[in-house]
């Protein structure tokens, strides 16, 4: 299988990849914009707009919209992110063209009708409440405002009740004006598709002139600053959630696929360091696991854990002390388990149309070029434990922790007290960390 690409002279990428197997595609719309790319006053705007793509436009209602892809079988969704928004739909290979018609009308021609946008901003208002009624999501909220406080890109993707409220359907056309430009959009589909087909269909559809009628500029993203800092919340909830991270490394940096292998290693499964040592020998968490976020300027390394709240005193030690472990030095063994899980879930994602579809937009959206597989492998294949404890050093004793914690968590040391572990551990007191809200 290949990817086939075209750019159209408004600067729009086509890419498609047919998979001869299938009797079923996925395609989508991927826009490099998102909850970072609002003003002050947008906070939220993004994910509104995601939702009121939905909602009709010239030719159809919102219900016919939603009827017409279900009278094939069809599903239809998009998802709103710090730096992307998707459209996206799956299909049965003879409907690509009905859902291909369907995803480019709602982007160029919603209505933004005034009572439809009044009802789905109530929608939005549900959907922050649920959000801070359920401690395992919000804390996650709680933690990237706390790495970067005071920046669009620690703000909620949901916006708060008083902005969602604020917005006109004016306002959605002017955001959906300044972002939402041909060049920084990528139509993809994987599956049964026809390259020739979706380009032909494309350009006669956005050859009428309306995504070139751009009345403004967006200004250049702010560069972000990592920041670290705490966050607690005392509630009277029956476990507690907390994430503990630090500065890791954006899309583009040399360190980023050795960042998602030293996660893996950390707590990526139930061999992991973290899952061994913390849930399984000394039973201090129902639930722990590490990850590696990465944007285009700035990234997150942490660790998520939910426990109880006699066993929050010790839980905090045990997590540093392991990551302290890890830059003193890791097992290759470790290095070639977590290589395979990467190779694992890189080809395997490649089996399903609606993974491989994402997948080859945002490598398009962040690194302008579609990566060989081979290439992938060969870099992953190039590290090993020497540079992973390197990276590990880096990042845990190199810069300021961030925690947040949600639930009983009065027993939870202080980021100040795990600074001070770390910094015993690099030889030297490391300063204190900035206090959150």
């Amino acid at each position: 299988m290949s990817v086939d690409i075209t750019r159209l002279s408004n600067g729009l990428t086509i890419a498609t990849e047919t998979m001869p197997t299938l009797e079923s595609a996925a395609l989508g719309i991927w826009v490099k914009a998102g909850a970072r790319d609002e003003s002050e006053r947008e906070h939220g705007i993004a994910h509104l707009l995601e939702h009121m793509a939905f909602k009709g436009t010239s030719r159809r209602s919102a219900r016919q919209i939603a009827e017409e892809i279900e009278d094939v079988g069809g599903d239809l969704n998009a998802a709103t992110s710090v730096e992307s928004t998707s459209y996206y739909a799956r299909v049965l290979k003879d409907d690509v063209p009905l859902a291909l018609d369907i995803l480019t009308d709602i982007l160029i021609d919603s209505r933004f009708d005034e009572a439809e946008l009044e009802r789905e901003q109530q929608v939005i208002l549900q959907e922050i409440g649920a959000a801070e009624d359920t401690p395992d999501d919000i804390v996650f909220d709680h933690f990237q405002e706390t790495a970067y406080r005071g920046q669009i890109i620690g703000r909620p993707i949901l916006g708060t009740r008083k902005t969602v409220k604020s917005f006109t359907p004016d306002d959605l056309r002017t955001y959906l004006a300044r972002h939402y430009a041909p060049d920084k959009m990528v139509i993809s589909a994987a599956g049964a598709v026809s390259h020739q087909a979706i380009v032909d269909q494309v350009t006669a559809i956005f050859g009428k002139g309306k995504p070139e009628a751009l009345p403004e500029i967006a200004e250049p993203r702010t560069a972000a600053s990592y920041l670290g800092g705490e966050f607690r919340q005392s509630r009277d909830l029956a476990d507690a959630q907390m994430v503990l991270g630090f500065e890791g490394r954006p899309y583009y940096a040399r360190d980023f696929y050795a960042s998602q292998i030293l996660s893996l290693i950390l707590g990526g499964g139930m061999s992991s360091r973290l899952f061994q040592e913390v849930r399984e020998r000394r039973g201090l968490c129902y639930a722990i696991y590490a990850f590696h976020w990465s944007f285009s300027d700035t990234g997150i390394f942490g660790v998520h854990a939910a426990t109880g709240e006699e066993e929050l005193a010790e839980l905090g030690p045990v997590i540093i002390d392991e990551l302290i472990q890890a830059a003193q030095g890791i097992d290759e063994k470790e290095v070639t388990r977590a290589r395979a899980q990467m190779r694992a879930n890189l080809l395997m994602s490649q089996e399903s149309p609606a993974a491989r579809a994402g997948q080859i937009a945002r490598q398009l959206l962040f690194n302008e070029k579609i990566i060989p597989n081979e290439e992938l492998i060969s870099r992953l294949d190039a590290i090993d434990a020497p540079r992973l404890a390197g990276l590990a050093e880096r990042i845990f004793l190199g810069s300021q922790p961030t925690l947040a914690a949600i639930g009983p968590v009065d027993r939870l040391p202080g980021v100040d007290a795990m600074v001070e572990r770390l910094g015993s551990a690099n030889g030297a007191a490391a300063p204190r960390a900035a206090s959150g809200r």
